[in-house]
């Protein structure tokens, strides 16, 4: 298994994270439980996932081609708030339904910020426990 694993570029590792011990090629974990909607060109898009490296956004993947740069825009709902991101980002891969980015690297405000979606649904996640 192991050989297999290695020969598709998948790395071994020794967690105790029910990963089966396999490390991802992802930097961060994706998020889909966000209150999030993606822009492109001024077209708002459902985003399908995010991460502090990316998006996936539900789109029509045929006038875009992978390896293009565009500006996306991504709006949160928390839960005082709404909160706006421009950046940069690059098409790494297309489906039938839907458009994968990378985002070109991030400012620290924009690292900041999406720590704040984050840190957002944690704590509504805390209370609603405590309800």
């Amino acid at each position: 298994m192991q050989n297999i694993m290695t020969a598709f570029g998948l790395k071994h590792s020794v967690a105790g994270d029910g990963t089966d011990g396999f490390s991802s090629r992802r930097l961060y974990p994706r998020r889909g439980c966000d209150q999030c909607v993606g822009f492109l060109d001024g077209k708002a898009h459902p985003v399908l996932d995010w991460s502090p490296g990316g998006l996936r956004m539900f789109a029509d993947p045929r006038p875009l081609q992978v390896g293009q740069e565009m500006e996306v825009e991504l709006k949160f709902h928390l839960r005082e708030q709404l909160v706006n991101v421009k950046h940069l980002a690059k098409i790494v891969r297309k489906t039938n339904e839907s458009v994968s980015f990378q985002f070109m690297p991030v400012s620290n405000d924009i690292r900041k910020t999406f720590q704040t979606v984050i840190d957002d649904f944690n704590a509504r996640e805390f209370a609603g426990s405590q309800a």
